[in-house]
């Protein structure tokens, strides 16, 4: 998804808005993992160094409570206030104006508890994008600022301006060369079903070294996601590995301080979700990657239909089961 990451505040090892999903050049958006990352498979004195020696990883019990933690953590991220599953719309701008509001009569209907037209968007022929809000109507920025109409930004090229209706956000998000209204609620009906993510059980044997065999210069790769638009992506290299005794090869893609892999295997669409699982692991270390497939993670998509995930490239399209990680959704 989605295009699999909105970042408000990113640091090194910091946290960001769970529910963007732009391409890792354009928005860092999950350097919040870093830290679960790091935690479970570096040391922090070698967070983001690449000359260091490989430190020793932690096995048995202590290597189990660690996956663990990371899954617990990624859990209470997908059901907070800004996870994925807030997320309850996604309506592309396809004409010059669309007007939005609770209202059914709107291009673009809202949550219940906003007002019944709250204004419009206009998208300009160069592709910016303005709001016209009818009167009587009051609207903050996420920051608090006051919002009267006027240009808005985009999640292109960083944080969006997002509109603030109560417990709704609205907000310009780009999938490929589109844009569209993206719509967080934080009483969403998938929120208050959830039921929990799936695991299979942790199995060390699915943790395995590869060697990172770096490009002469990184390639720039045009990656669809599920609603057939293009993302451009920042490949730095490649790692090869081996897993159940077979060779295996995967393009990584560069996310920030780490590395993103999207990949699918032969459990897809049978116990592990169809489109793809995502991994992350941070920068190589002389020249060695750890991938922990059991911190393979299900993308935005798998568990909300207003996401724009990302698919994988042909080369990560593993001839082998991976039973490891997050399996299908339990709901």
């Amino acid at each position: 998804m989605t295009a699999l990451l909105d970042v408000d505040a990113v640091g090194a090892c910091g946290n960001c808005d769970a529910s963007t999903d732009r391409p890792p050049n354009h928005l860092s958006r999950f350097h919040w993992r870093r830290a679960l990352l790091v935690a479970g498979l570096l040391t922090v004195a070698a967070c983001g160094r690449r000359d260091a020696a490989a430190p020793s990883l932690p096995t048995g019990e202590p290597y189990r409570a660690s996956v663990e933690q990371f899954r617990h953590e990624l859990e209470a991220r997908l059901t907070s206030d800004t996870g994925w599953l807030t997320i309850a719309g996604l309506s592309f701008l396809t004409k010059p104006e669309t007007t939005f509001g609770a209202a059914p009569g709107n291009d673009i209907v809202l949550p219940a508890g906003t007002p019944a037209r709250v204004g419009t968007f206009t998208l300009a022929k160069d592709g910016r994008i303005s709001v016209k809000l009818e009167p009587g109507i009051q609207v903050t920025l996420l920051d608090g600022r006051s919002f009267t109409g006027g240009e808005i930004q985009t999640d292109f090229t960083g944080p969006p301006d997002r509109l603030v209706l109560g417990e709704v956000q609205v907000w310009v998000h780009m999938s490929g060369d589109r844009p569209a209204i993206r719509i967080r609620d934080r009483n969403n009906s998938l929120r208050k079903t959830f039921t929990g993510m799936k695991w299979y059980p942790v199995e060390e044997s699915y943790r395995v070294e590869a060697t990172f065999e770096p490009y002469d210069a990184p390639k720039h790769l045009r990656i669809p996601n599920l609603l057939g638009d293009i993302d451009t992506m920042t490949a730095p290299g490649e790692v090869t590995f081996t897993l159940h005794d077979k060779s295996q090869r995967m393009i990584a893609i560069e996310d920030g301080e780490d590395l993103w892999f999207i990949f699918r295997d032969l459990t897809s669409g049978e116990t592990t979700y169809q489109a793809a699982r995502f991994l992350y692991t941070p920068m190589p270390v002389s020249g060695k990657v750890v991938l922990d497939f059991n911190r393979a993670e299900n993308p935005p998509c798998a568990y909300n239909p207003h996401s724009t995930c990302p698919l994988p490239p042909p080369q990560n399209r593993l001839q082998v089961r991976v039973e490891a990680g997050e399996q299908l959704p339990a709901h």
